[in-house]
């Protein structure tokens, strides 16, 4: 039996060498898109929004009076109420209500594979790894792992992530792909401590949230199933 085909695509930038339309993509923005999505959905969000711009989330949540949060360049975007860290959604505040958020990196990415045509999008992070192996395998269909990166730039977090699901699951797909081996090469040498990798290695997103005052955020969002459920989306919602 042919084995489906799987692709690492290593920056939002790439995204249009590879063809979505009949692949589950996997949209991955570690630090920290996809660990808030999966953290906000496990403690009992009813469904998030993820939009592109703040004034569409903005104008969201006024119109369906729900929560709004986001972030550009790492911090809290003007006019919304909640950033992007996990540690904001805790059951108590998040359960049974809808969120609209917008990033930096990762909702762009997704509004970009829903552009070219993708008809199965999930969203990955250590947080969840386990839930989006599982369906990976299960699904028996080609895979696209599509790192958010940094501003079209590749990151090394989203990498290590692409490199784990690679090193779990390479044995059910066809893997013909540098970008694959190249993050599987990279998850190998890191494993044993993400976050120290990443510091040792000068992680540009290291930097940029150590310098906020967020390494609790980094080393919660290098841990594997916090959070895990399988955050899937349709009718333009994120739901569980």
């Amino acid at each position: 039996m042919n084995k489906p085909t799987l692709y690492t695509c290593l920056s939002p930038a790439l995204l249009h060498l590879y063809d979505v339309r009949d692949c589950i993509v996997v949209v991955i923005d570690i630090l920290r898109a996809t660990s808030t999505i999966s953290t906000a959905l496990y403690n009992g969000a009813k469904e998030i929004i993820p939009v592109d711009s703040v004034e569409k989330c903005i104008r969201l949540g006024k119109e369906m009076a729900c929560i709004t949060a986001g972030e550009r360049d790492g911090k809290i975007a003007e006019g919304l109420q909640y950033g992007n860290s996990s540690f904001e959604y805790p059951r108590e505040f998040i359960q049974g209500k809808i969120l609209v958020l917008t990033t930096t990196n990762g909702t762009k990415l997704l509004h970009m594979a829903l552009a070219k045509g993708a008809t199965e999008i999930i969203t990955g992070s250590f947080l969840n790894f386990s839930a989006v192996c599982q369906h990976l395998v299960e699904m028996k269909r080609n895979v696209i792992l599509a790192c958010a990166g940094w501003k079209d730039k590749v990151n090394m977090e989203d990498t290590l992530f692409a490199g784990a699901v690679v090193s779990e699951v390479e044995q059910h797909f066809n893997i013909n792909c540098d970008s694959s081996g190249i993050a599987s090469n990279l998850y190998q040498l890191a494993k044993d401590d993400m976050y120290e990798f990443m510091k040792k290695n000068d992680a540009s997103h290291y930097h940029r949230l150590t310098k906020f005052g967020l390494e609790k955020d980094i080393r919660h969002c290098l841990t594997l199933d916090l959070a895990n459920v399988l955050p899937y989306y349709m009718n333009e919602r994120l739901v569980v």
